[in-house]
C-alpha cells in the first residue's frame, strides 16, 4: 500500500497543475471509485463541473483538493482521494486514451498550463474519491501538508498528523506511547496516533532505531522514543527524495514513474540477507496480516 512518501510525491506533482484550475467536466467510469462519496456519480460530476481547485493538500495517506466556494455563505468542500492499495492519480493531455483501470477523469483548464486531464486509475478498486465538507482543525494549525488553511475534510479528522507535519507534537506522541501496551510497530501503524507510516517504513525506522517491533510501546524510554522519531523522519525524508518505494507498477507519480527507495532498504523484504549493521541474517515473522522484518541481534526485545 502506498505510504506517506508515495502519496506526498503524488501531491507535489499535482499541486502546480491543479492549483487555480477550473474543472471543465468530470466523468465517472466506475462508481466503485465513489465508495466514500455520499451521493451518486451524476451528482459527483455535476458538483465538480465549473469549480475552481485551490490547491493540493495531504494528511497521512489522504489527499484533498480544496474547491473555491460558489457563494460566500456556502460551506467549503474538497475532493478527497485515498489511493487504497493500487490507486493512481495521473496527469494526462486532453483527450488522452483511457488508462487501463481508469475509474474517474477530471478535465481541467489551468490559467498557465492550459487544459489537462487528472485521471484516477485503480486496479484493485480499494481506493476512492469523494466530495466532502471541510471542517476547522481543532488546534487551529494547517489541516494538511501543502496548504495553510486550518481546515480538513470531515472524513480525515480521525487521522493524526504525520511526523513531517510542522504541527506534529513530539510530546503528545510520547504521551500516547506511554499509555499503550501494544507492540510499538502496531502503534506506528495506528493512523489515529501517527499517520503516514506503513509496514515498509515502520520496519525501516525500527531497524534504524535498534528497536524490536514487538517491544511494548510503554516500555520505551523517552530517549528511545526520541531516537525513533528521528529515524522515522529520516527514513521518510530519504524515501521522499528518492520518489518513494516501488515494488510493482502501481506505485507511481503523476507521470507514471516509479520510486527508487526500494534499493535503499535495510530490513524490509531482506529476509535471510545480512544485516547491513552487524551481518546477522534479517528475519521475517508474521505480524497481523503482514510481516515484520528485523535483525534479531541489533533489535533485541525489551
Amino acid at each position: 500500500m502506498p505510504e506517506l512518501p508515495e502519496v506526498e510525491v503524488v501531491r507535489a506533482g499535482l499541486a502546480p497543475a491543479v492549483t487555480g484550475a477550473t474543472v471543465l467536466g468530470a466523468t465517472v467510469l466506475d462508481e466503485r471509485a465513489l465508495t466514500r462519496h455520499t451521493g451518486d456519480a451524476a451528482g459527483f460530476e455535476a458538483t465538480l463541473t465549473g469549480r475552481v481547485i485551490e490547491g493540493a493538500a495531504r494528511r497521512g495517506k489522504f489527499l484533498w483538493l480544496p474547491l473555491a466556494s460558489l457563494a460566500a455563505d456556502e460551506s467549503r468542500e474538497a475532493v478527497v482521494a485515498h489511493l487504497g492499495m493500487s490507486g493512481q492519480l495521473l496527469l494526462r493531455t486532453p483527450g488522452a486514451a483511457t488508462e487501463r483501470h481508469e475509474r474517474v477523469r477530471l478535465d481541467i483548464a489551468h490559467p498557465v498550463h492550459g487544459e489537462l486531464a487528472v485521471v484516477f486509475a485503480d486496479q484493485r478498486t480499494f481506493g476512492s474519491l469523494a466530495i466532502d465538507d471541510l471542517v476547522p482543525t481543532p488546534d487551529g494549525a494547517a489541516g494538511g501538508y501543502g496548504l495553510a488553511a486550518a481546515s480538513v475534510p470531515s472524513q480525515v479528522t480521525h487521522i493524526a498528523r504525520d511526523p513531517l507535519d510542522p504541527a506534529f507534537s513530539d510530546a503528545a506522541f510520547r504521551r500516547a506511547l506511554a499509555r499503550k501496551d501494544s507492540a510499538i510497530k502496531r502503534v506506528l501503524l495506528d493512523q489515529t496516533v501517527i499517520s503516514g507510516v506503513g509496514n515498509i517504513y515502520a520496519d525501516e525506522s525500527l531497524w534504524a532505531a535498534r528497536i524490536h517491533p514487538e517491544t511494548p510501546a510503554r516500555a520505551l524510554t523517552t530517549r528511545a522514543v526520541n531516537r525513533l522519531l528521528v529515524e522515522v523522519r529520516h527514513v521518510l525524508e530519504k524515501a521522499l527524495a528518492e520518489g518513494g518505494t516501488s515494488f510493482d507498477a502501481q506505485y507511481v507519480n503523476v507521470n507514471g514513474q516509479a520510486g527508487y527507495f526500494a534499493h535503499s532498504l535495510n530490513a524490509y523484504g531482506r529476509t535471510g540477507e545480512p544485516c547491513p549493521r552487524c551481518g546477522r541474517p534479517i528475519v521475517r515473522v508474521s505480524f497481523t496480516n503482514r510481516s515484520s522484518h528485523f535483525c534479531p541481534k541489533c533489535q533485541r526485545r525489551a
